[in-house]
Parts: C-alpha cells; sequence; structure tokens
C-alpha cells in the first residue's frame, strides 16, 4: 500500500515548490517549446533551401543552351553559388563556373575561382578537385612547375580521391615533355595500377609500354669483340726458375 501511494506522496511534497515557482517553470517551458520551434524552423530552413539550390542548379544546366557563352555560363553559375552560399549545390555551382571558365579558355580566371572554392571550402567535399581543376589551370597557361606542385598536393593531401590518377597521368605527361622517360613511366605505371582510373589507366598503359621501348632502345648496347679479341688466348707457360745453388 505505501508502494503504491508513494507517487502520490511525492507530488504532494512537490506541489507547495511547483506552486511557489510555476511562473518560473512556465517560463523556462516556454523557453523550450520557443527554442524547439527555431531549431526546427531552422533545420526546416536548410533543408528546403538545399532543395531549392539543387532545383535551379539542374534547371540552369539544363537550360543553358548552346546560345550562351562559357563565360555567360560561369556568371549565371557565379550567382546560383553566391544565391545558394552554404549548399551543396551552391559549391557545385562554384566549381562548375570555374570549369566552364576553363572550357572557355579563360585558364587564369579558372584557377581564381578553383582558389576561391577552396579557400572557403579547404575540407569540402570537392576540394580534391578544386586542387586539380588549380593544376590543370597552371598547366594550360604553360606554368610547369607551380602545376607539377599542384599536381603533386592533389596525390599527397588526397590520396585516396579520384582526382589522384589524373594528377599522376599529368605528371607523367608533364615528365615526358622533359624528356624524363623513366620518370614519365613511372607515373603512367602508377595510373595503371590504381583502380580508380578508368579509361585513363587503359591510356596509361599504352603510353608506359611506349615508354618502355623507348627506354629499352636508347640504351646502350654491349659492344662486340672482334674474332681476334673473342679467340682464346693460348696458354704461356711461367719462366723457368734458376736452380739454387746448394
Amino acid at each position: 500500500m505505501q508502494t503504491q501511494d508513494a507517487p502520490a506522496e511525492i507530488i504532494f511534497k512537490l506541489w507547495p515548490w511547483v506552486e511557489a515557482n510555476k511562473n518560473r517553470l512556465i517560463g523556462g517551458l516556454a523557453v523550450i517549446l520557443v527554442g524547439s520551434g527555431i531549431a526546427y524552423f531552422i533545420s526546416s530552413a536548410r533543408a528546403q533551401k538545399e532543395v531549392d539550390a539543387g532545383q535551379a542548379l539542374t534547371a540552369l544546366m539544363v537550360n543553358s543552351g548552346a546560345n550562351r557563352s562559357g563565360s555567360q555560363l560561369a556568371t549565371a553559375l557565379e550567382q546560383l553559388a553566391t544565391t545558394y552560399a552554404g549548399t551543396a549545390a551552391g559549391q557545385r555551382a562554384q566549381l562548375q563556373a570555374a570549369a566552364a571558365l576553363f572550357e572557355a579558355g579563360s585558364y587564369a580566371e579558372a584557377q581564381t575561382q578553383f582558389k576561391n572554392y577552396l579557400d572557403a571550402n579547404p575540407s569540402g567535399a570537392f576540394a580534391d578537385t578544386a586542387e586539380l581543376g588549380i593544376a590543370a589551370s597552371l598547366d594550360a597557361q604553360s606554368q610547369t612547375d607551380p602545376a607539377a606542385a599542384a599536381y603533386q598536393r592533389v596525390i599527397s593531401v588526397f590520396p585516396s580521391s579520384a582526382s589522384v590518377a589524373p594528377a599522376e597521368f599529368a605528371l607523367g605527361r608533364i615528365a615526358e615533355r622533359q624528356n624524363k622517360l623513366t620518370e614519365a613511366m613511372s607515373h603512367y605505371e602508377k595510373v595503371a595500377r590504381t583502380s580508380l582510373g578508368g579509361s585513363l589507366r587503359d591510356e596509361a598503359m599504352m603510353r608506359a609500354s611506349d615508354l618502355k621501348v623507348k627506354i629499352d632502345a636508347a640504351a646502350p648496347k654491349p659492344v662486340a669483340k672482334s674474332p681476334v679479341e673473342a679467340a682464346p688466348k693460348p696458354l704461356v707457360p711461367p719462366p723457368a726458375q734458376p736452380a739454387s745453388k746448394p
């Protein structure tokens, strides 16, 4: 009986405190409810913004049409990225703006766009792509040493990403241009061994094979000996030693 009445007894003992502090309790409950409502509103607003951003990006890419130049498309994508800043679609729009500039031959502007993304999102989902874009933009501007350093940064900072294979391939191409055939073959062989290379892996295998042929052909051949040099020399007995005197 005592156990059954325990909840009622506890409520009875607590009631005076509840009465004395009811205003405070009501205020606290109101704060909790308002806070929960705000959090739900923010979460819902963010989710809706992500949806709106994705739809806007899809519509822009579908309706870009052939009448829009690369620079015009890049401008539209930049505006979308600004409007939906902080969303995944906004980040993709910023990268696609850089890619549109690159395809239009505006390599310096593309490099700036890729760098802007990387500065704002150093750990973002597309950071490896932005780093690869910077390297490719430098490469396209014939800035070979900075490009090679940027490609190497892709490999060292993002070792498990899909950007590693094209970075290794590009390093192989740079080394081949510089007539560093052994180094180039090493880069191509790394691409050929990766599981993320795709069609690039097949091309890397072909280039590595071609370079091996060139390297082997350029290797010094052993000099053939003449028949006289090749013939065995007759054995000459050692000179007789004089007998020792007793």
